[in-house]
Formats: C-alpha cells, structure tokens, sequence
C-alpha cells in the first residue's frame, strides 16, 4: 500500500471517531433535556428555610439566637417563607411564632384588616379609636406597646361638686374653674391588631400628592387599635373613652425585653397627672389675666 493511500485511510478512520463521538454527546444531550443558554432546570427538592429556634413572643424584634436554617423539601415550604436569617433578622415580630416554626414575611407585616386577632392569654381585648394626631399619626401596628393617656373634662355635671365647701369665692362672686384633668392611666399595653379604613377617596378635581413626595397628607384619617389588658384596665379605658378622651403614646420594643430578648414587664413610671393648678404652680405656665380695656373718651 501507497504511503499517501495511508496518510488517507488514517485522517478518514480519525474523522469516523470524531463523528461517533459528536452524535453520542448529542444523543446523551437529548437524553437528559435541554442543555444550553435557553435550557431550564429541573427545580431543587429541598431549600434552605428559616425556621424559629425558640419561641418568638408577639412584639419581639428578632435576633440571630432566634433563627436557624433547615432543608426543607419544596412540597412542605410555606408560602412566602424566608430562605435567609438576614431576612428576619432586626423585624419585629408581628405574630407570635412558635420553636420549629417556618418563618414567612407576613410574620412582619401588620395587616390593614385583619379577619381575626390573638388575644393574649389571661388578658381582654378592647378597642380604642384614634386618628393622625391621638394615634401616633395612626402608624401603631401589631405587637408594639403604648402607654393611655386620657384627658377627662366633666362637663356632663355641676363642677362645684369638686370644690372645697370652705373655700369662699373671691370678690364674693362665684368662681370660674377649669375642670380638665390629663392623666397616664395605662403602661406598656401592647397592641394585638389595628384596623384601618381604606383611603379616603380625592375629590374630583384634586390634586393627588405624589407617593415618593415625603409629605404628609393631614386626612383625618381614623385607626383602632385594639388592646390587650385586665378586666381592670378595661373598665379604665372605658370611663376615659365616655367621659373624656384618650390619646396612645409609642414606647420602644427595647423597654420590654431584656438583653438576651427575653420578655420583661418594665418597671411603671408615677406621673403626677395635670390639672390647670399644676401648670401654673410647677411648670411655670402663667395664670389668664385681666386686659383692660379703655372705655370711650367723653366727647368734649
């Protein structure tokens, strides 16, 4: 046989080999699905979770001790559930959740109306109605804790029946009193669910303010928010909502755990309450007085 003869029967056995093996990575490619830029995937049967290494009380921020990871198989994962601790991490918890429990997003959200609520153990749920300004610009969401003030104005019966009978009127005319009287009556109540009205609608013609504007649309807008207190309490607030008003005031979360997050009930601050008395004489606030006012000049 020729040398030029085997130089070609070689290059063709080559180019034989070369081709079986193209179709067999073709073959095997058909095999196993799509591959390529434009291929997808078949999806994990496990993910990453987050799920609660401990018990998280209503109201608690979490922390890293609070939260692990697990595989979970797709199948059982939960809706909406978090996939990384830093996901969690620094929120407030705005339901309870339990050791072992997935934890999802909307374990951080408050919803705007919520079709149940969880009232805590051992304790009622009351509701009180608060707008922009009595409500913290009705931004109180589930599991933060308020202090009640309430502003009492007794209106409905003769003031007189606070006065000191011994007390003589001065000049000999009857006394003029001021009978309001604001008071904290309740500490560190936390909040089991709010209830919003959706947004008021613009009048026709109106400008709409822009979302991202950064303002504030002074609306009126009203807010409950329900709260979970004793039978006591209860009974409290409801005197201060016939006969008064009541304005809620927004304590920190931090008040409320100690510093391995665990739930703590914070020491009660005595206020003294306020009467018009009390402004004057202690907070130098100064007493109404006489304007005179110059009567006509005689005509000459």
């Amino acid at each position: 046989m020729k040398r030029s003869n085997r130089l070609i029967l070689l290059i063709g056995v080559f180019l034989a080999a070369l081709a079986f093996v193209f179709v067999v990575i073709l073959l095997s490619g058909d095999a196993g699905g799509p591959t390529g830029p434009g291929a997808t995937t078949a999806p994990p049967a496990e993910l990453d979770t987050v799920v609660a290494a401990r018990d998280i009380p209503l109201g608690v921020t979490v922390t890293a001790a609070m939260v692990t990871t697990q595989k979970i198989s797709t199948e059982d994962r939960e809706v909406g559930a978090l996939g990384n601790p830093s996901q969690a991490i620094g929120k407030v918890a705005r339901q309870t959740i339990t050791r072992g429990q997935q934890i999802t997003a909307a374990a951080f959200l408050s919803e705007a109306s919520p079709t149940n609520i969880e009232c805590l153990a051992g304790f009622t749920c009351i509701a009180v109605q608060v707008d922009q300004v009595s409500g913290v610009g009705t931004l109180i969401k589930t599991g933060d804790f308020v202090d009640v003030v309430a502003e009492i104005s007794p209106d409905s019966f003769p003031i007189n029946y606070f006065v000191d009978p011994d007390i003589e009127p001065l000049n000999g005319e009857a006394a003029v009193y001021d009978p309001t009287s604001v008071k904290v009556l309740l500490q560190g109540i936390q909040v089991v669910a709010t209830l919003l009205p959706p947004p008021p609608e613009a009048a026709a013609g109106a400008p709409t303010p822009a979302p991202d504007s950064g303002g504030t649309a002074l609306t009126g807008q009203q807010e409950i928010v329900i709260l979970a207190v004793t039978l006591q309490q209860a009974e409290v607030v409801k005197f201060a909502q016939v006969d008064g008003n009541i304005t809620l005031t927004l304590r920190s979360p931090k008040d409320f755990v100690d510093e391995q997050s665990n739930p703590i009930i914070p020491e009660t601050i005595e206020t003294t309450g306020l009467i018009l008395a009390n402004l004057i004489s202690d907070w130098g606030v100064l007493p109404p007085g006489f304007v005179i006012v110059p009567g006509p000049s005689p005509l000459p």
